[in-house]
């Protein structure tokens, strides 16, 4: 199976290739080289589920408290 470079530097992976690694558009990869410079490994980044959760609650306009976990040692936070 071979592929092409594109101008921009992009490289369109096969369809098959995709659905098999369960990639999605959009997904962020670690790129690495091997030590002889030879091949190119991709490795998916997994981002933690809640990744920016925090920035979008500091963004609502609207006063709200977050209670405490059974876990959670302090008072409530007020935002």
């Amino acid at each position: 199976m071979t592929t092409v470079l594109s101008a921009n530097g992009s490289i369109e992976l096969p369809d098959s290739v995709r659905r098999r690694l369960h990639w999605e558009p959009g997904q962020d990869f670690e790129v690495l080289v091997d030590e002889d410079g030879d091949s190119v490994t991709l490795l998916p980044v997994s981002l933690p589920a809640n990744q920016g959760l925090v920035d979008l609650l500091l963004a609502c306009h609207f006063p709200f408290e977050i209670p405490p976990r059974d876990s959670d040692d302090s008072a409530p936070t007020a935002l």
